[in-house]
């Protein structure tokens, strides 16, 4: 069947609140902490939340079939976006800001499972539908995951709570 070769290049985000393209994200590093500085949206008025962080996860790929056999190369990452992300400075502090790091790092995790499915799995030649198709069941997967992290920690009024999911997910994010 002589060699096909498919490229593409998608980039999907997902945010926990709508955010447009031109928003500049802040890639996840290990040591990189964030700070109420990196929350630039202004606060909705009819909200009263402490803090809302915006962050998600976007992936790129190729493709290239050789003798009947798809090699998909991938790229997952996990990004903040400042320009969607708010805090009322009359409600911030620190615990408040360990909650919205902890949203970040946990982008993270789910960006880290899906490059763990993107490597097991056995692409076809409908690799772009096979593609979006891990990547929803992640974001899915991370949705579910964020609420039940607000719903645990009572968005960080829990202060016990807070600190077990500080620690669990510190040791995850170590295991790399």
């Amino acid at each position: 069947m002589g060699r096909l070769k498919i490229t593409f290049l998608l980039f999907f985000t997902l945010t926990l609140l709508s955010f447009g393209q031109e928003d500049q994200g802040i890639l996840w590093d290990p040591d990189y902490r964030l700070s109420w500085s990196d929350f630039k949206a202004i606060p909705p008025a009819d909200s009263q939340v402490a803090a809302t962080t915006a962050s998600g996860i976007a992936y790129r790929f190729s493709a290239l079939e050789e003798k009947g056999k798809m090699k998909v190369d991938c790229s997952v990452e996990t990004f903040f976006y400042p320009e969607s992300s708010w805090y009322r400075p009359e409600r911030a502090n620190a615990n408040i800001l360990s909650h919205e790091q902890l949203h970040f790092d946990i982008s993270e995790l789910f960006a880290r499972r899906m490059r763990q499915k993107v490597a097991g799995f056995r692409f076809t030649s409908e690799v772009k539908a096979e593609m979006r198709a891990i990547y929803t069941e992640t974001i899915e997967e991370m949705r579910e995951f964020q609420k039940r992290y607000d719903q645990e920690t009572n968005y960080s009024r829990a202060e016990e709570k807070q600190r077990e999911w500080n620690r669990m997910i510190a040791q995850a994010l170590e295991r790399k």
